[in-house]
């Protein structure tokens, strides 16, 4: 699936570049690929460029956007950001790196919703947060 069939996001703020597999209003797995050429990686830090790690909590957010809206309920609807508990970042993720996607949501209502989120690079966790988040209508 097209991330963009989906999400609201475009470039440069989508962070999820391919869905692999969704249940919806239940879970999603996707890949966000690195490529280098991203324009944050020239600031963050030269000599040593390394993916933010609030970019990788966003392309979490952004699969567990893709999970909800794949339910029909929820579909009309916008998934904003409601909050962050428990964030670890466990490793440095690079230019040329598969951030490996996984987000699982816990409790979803007409107007809210809650789930965890982890990112890994080769098996190992790069990040993992539980995510809080909230439904909005969507404004044409």
């Amino acid at each position: 699936m097209d991330p963009t069939d989906v999400l609201a996001h475009r470039d440069p703020f989508l962070f999820v570049s391919e869905v692999v597999a969704v249940e919806p209003g239940c879970s999603a797995t996707g890949r966000w690929r690195l490529t280098g050429d991203e324009a944050f990686f020239a600031g963050h830090f030269p000599g040593r460029p390394t993916l933010p790690g609030v970019l990788m909590l966003e392309s979490l957010a952004q699969l567990g956007g893709i999970a909800v809206l794949a339910d029909e309920r929820f579909s009309a609807k916008l998934p904003l950001f409601g909050g962050v508990d428990r964030a670890r970042f466990r490793r440095q993720v690079v230019p040329g790196d598969v951030l490996e996607l996984e987000v699982s949501v816990d409790r979803l209502s007409a107007r809210a919703g809650t789930g965890h989120g982890r990112a890994h690079v080769g098996g190992e966790t790069a990040c993992e947060a539980d995510l809080l988040f909230v439904l909005v209508d969507r404004v044409s």
